[in-house]
């Protein structure tokens, strides 16, 4: 193996062996605590940008599944078509692999891809230091390889629009797979106890009347700000048509029945031309379902007229508790956000609806009437936890019941 090294913008460095692509790049560092789900972490878009450190020691013993595209156009097992993180930055990488659906060893994944990664690395003491000062930026340095562009060189993380480099380019359609029946979106429904949120009455009257059952497949219009492809995947499985938009596009000059806001990476300030459209939305003439996640609840925030704030290390892991504001209700979420959204400038018709149990940062919001919510978390979370899911047929529950 190469030697290399991460030589962070404080002065500080951790040495280690190269087992990526032989190459330097420069990237905002940060840490995620999840014990699995390397390969959905990855490829993630909100990562965009970014040198991810592993806190789980062991990575790569179960190798990386098939990259390629199942039917419909979406990635089979991943959360976009390629690597979007800068570089990787692990423990102790394993070289052995085993698992049912392995179809190449990590190592083989990155050097394919061109994305330089580290192991050998203390990165308790890494992930210390990170917590203490907060992210900063990072530099991996391979031996023998062109150092590229130098650390002091590099741009700010939060001066580049990543959202408009991670963006899909045209409108792409997805049609729905399995639509629910009825009786199984009331059930999906009745199983979940968020009956606060929205009243049920006008769900009970879909299930009785067979409304939903009849209808037609709901139109929803997706602003792909770095969307996750598990997001797709759960609405079109519940019947949902969906039209992805690119981040700018004027989606109101659209007919659809919702809504929704993906997730995304940096700064929702640098989005301002989406919080334009989201708020001409929010004060059209017709009332229609909206929902948000992870970088969805700061522009929906935002077009609200409330304000937004870099978190200090941010929330990137697979076990983050989260509380329903006004209930003693608590979830496991996985999340992966460096700003969040100030309670105490949300207009007075809206509402926090999850509050971090760690920090008591925002992890969602509701307007008090009509039927728009987020979720700063991730309810789709690949691979895993899904206690939140239910948020999606919420969600389409009320693109079928809404009437106003």
């Amino acid at each position: 193996m190469l030697k290399s090294k991460l030589v962070l913008s404080d002065g500080s460095v951790f040495s280690g062996w190269s087992f990526g692509h032989a190459a330097s790049v420069a990237g905002e560092v940060v840490f995620n605590t999840a014990m699995t789900g390397y390969p959905e972490s990855l490829t993630d878009p909100s990562y965009a940008g970014q040198i991810l450190v592993m806190t789980y020691p062991l990575v790569g013993n179960y190798g990386v599944p098939s990259t390629g595209e199942a039917a419909g156009g979406l990635p089979e097992f991943m959360e976009s078509g390629h690597i979007q993180v800068k570089g990787l930055v692990v423990a102790d990488y394993s070289s052995e692999y085993s698992h049912w659906n392995a179809n190449e060893s990590l190592a083989e994944w990155l050097q394919r891809e061109h994305i330089p990664a580290i192991t050998g690395i203390d990165t308790r003491r890494l992930t210390t230091l990170l917590r203490e000062h907060g992210v900063m930026m990072g530099h991996i340095i391979t031996e023998g390889a062109d150092q590229g562009q130098q650390l002091d060189e590099c741009h700010d993380y939060n001066t580049v629009n990543w959202v408009d480099k991670v963006s899909c380019k045209e409108i792409i359609t997805y049609q729905p797979q399995e639509p629910h029946g009825a009786k199984e979106t009331y059930e999906a429904y009745e199983t979940q106890e968020i009956h606060e949120a929205y009243e049920t009455q006008e769900v009970n009257e879909a299930y009785e009347t067979q409304e939903v059952h009849e209808a037609q497949p709901k139109r929803v219009v997706l602003v792909d700000c770095g969307v996750k492809a598990n997001i797709i995947r759960c609405l079109i499985r519940r019947g949902v048509e969906v039209i992805r938009v690119p981040w700018d596009y004027d989606f109101n000059q659209l007919e659809f029945d919702g809504l929704f806001l993906a997730n995304g990476p940096g700064d929702p300030e640098l989005c301002r031309t989406t919080v334009t459209h989201i708020r001409q939305f929010l004060n059209g003439p017709k009332v229609r379902p909206c929902m948000g996640i992870c970088l969805g609840n700061q522009l929906l925030a935002r077009a609200a007229g409330a304000s937004t704030y870099k978190l200090k290390y941010g929330h990137r892991s697979h076990n983050q508790p989260v509380r329903q504001v006004g209930t003693p209700r608590c979830f496991i979420t996985s999340q992966n956000h460096g700003y969040a959204v100030d309670d105490s400038t949300l207009p007075s018709d809206w509402e926090p609806l999850f509050v971090n149990m760690n920090d008591g940062s925002n992890e969602g919001i509701r307007h008090k009437t009509s039927p728009w919510f987020s979720a700063q978390f991730h309810p789709e979370a690949c691979s895993g936890p899904t206690d939140t899911e239910f948020l999606f047929d919420q969600f389409v529950n009320t693109l079928h019941t809404w009437k106003k």
